[in-house]
């Protein structure tokens, strides 16, 4: 039977949170890969793309694997009742429950990271305790049937890691070779542990009002929560 996988596609989401590790994953055998929203109607991704989801919530079959991609629509995801209404769903039966860069934001707003090791994007990686996650600090981080990748570009090692588990090792570095992914950055700038002062500093500036209007919704997410469990 092939393995069913679905991404959850929204506006604003992060193109390459998204396609990076969907060119992963559908390159398994016998696999479909399915690009879910609400409507079948094309949305616009956080950079200007395109793209057109093929199935809606209400006829999403039962999935092996749920990932929810990153980007700046978490914000309104985060406080969206349908969203994590059918994210609660699917996770209860899904094999594997994913995310990649600040979906994992998305995965705790529905209640699913409680007490579970899981990582972000490292401008936000503050957030996941406040929604019940343990951080760490890592590009992936596996927690059970939990897995999540860091930031953006992470979600091609996020997916090779899920295509170990799925497909055997072996075939998840025949996926590797093929799609000849061997990382050589011209810049140490990737993490800002090794990245020069002056870029953390700008990078940190650039996100701040991101960081505070995503601050201020993991507030009310957490504050449900807590009034669900009393």
């Amino acid at each position: 039977m092939a393995l069913k996988i679905g991404f959850l596609l929204f506006p604003k989401v992060q193109p390459l949170d998204l396609c990076g590790p969907y060119d992963v994953l559908a390159s398994m055998p016998d696999t479909r890969v399915r690009l879910i929203w609400k409507t079948r109607e094309p949305v616009m991704s956080a950079t200007g793309m395109l793209l057109t989801p093929d199935t809606v919530f209400d006829d999403c079959p039962p999935l092996d694997v749920i990932c929810v991609p990153g980007g700046s629509g978490v914000a309104a995801l985060m406080e969206d009742d349908a969203t994590l209404a059918f994210l609660r769903h699917h996770a209860r039966k899904a094999r594997y429950v994913t995310s990649v860069c600040t979906g994992s934001l998305v995965l705790g707003a529905a209640g699913l990271l409680h007490g579970r090791r899981a990582t972000t994007h490292w401008a936000f990686h503050s957030l996941l305790e406040p929604l019940g996650a343990i951080a760490v600090k890592e590009r992936v981080v596996r927690d059970g049937n939990l897995i999540t990748g860091g930031g953006i570009t992470a979600g091609i090692d996020f997916a090779l890691t899920l295509a170990a588990e799925l497909v055997g090792e072996e075939a998840a570095q025949a996926l590797q070779l093929e799609l000849e992914y061997a990382p050589a950055p011209p810049f140490d700038a990737g993490r800002p542990e090794s990245a020069p002062r002056a870029v953390v500093e700008r990078v940190r500036a650039q996100s701040a009002a991101t960081l505070e209007q995503r601050t201020r919704i993991v507030e009310r997410v957490a504050a449900k929560h807590r009034d669900t469990r009393a």
